[in-house]
C-alpha cells in the first residue's frame, strides 16, 4: 500500500473519529463512510469536506482533498460548526 493510499485510509478514519467525537447526531448513532463511498460522493452538493488538520500539517501537506473547506481544530467546534447547513453530510478529516 502506498503512502498516498495510506493517508486516504488515515484521513478517512480521524473523520470519522471527529464526527463521533464532536457532531452531535440526531440519532443514537452515527454512520460509517468507506473511503470509496466519499469518493463517489466528492463534488455532490450533499457533503461538505471539513479539513480540521492543524496549523504546519496542513499547510505542509502535499495531499489535501479538493473543494475541502479548512477549519481551525485549535477553535472551539460550535464557533464554526453551527455556519454548516445540517442537511448536508459532513465529513470531518485531519491526517
Amino acid at each position: 500500500m502506498g503512502k498516498k493510499e495510506m493517508l486516504k485510509i488515515s484521513a478517512l478514519i480521524c473523520g470519522l473519529a471527529m464526527i463521533v467525537l464532536f457532531v452531535k447526531p440526531a440519532a443514537a448513532e452515527v454512520s460509517r463512510m468507506t473511503k470509496e463511498e466519499l469518493k463517489a460522493l466528492l463534488g455532490s452538493s450533499g457533503i461538505t469536506i471539513l479539513d480540521v488538520r492543524a496549523g504546519l500539517d496542513w499547510e505542509d501537506s502535499e495531499w489535501k482533498i479538493p473543494g475541502a473547506i479548512r477549519e481551525d481544530p485549535r477553535k472551539e467546534v460550535k464557533s464554526w460548526a453551527e455556519k454548516y447547513p445540517k442537511k448536508k453530510t459532513l465529513v470531518l478529516y485531519c491526517a
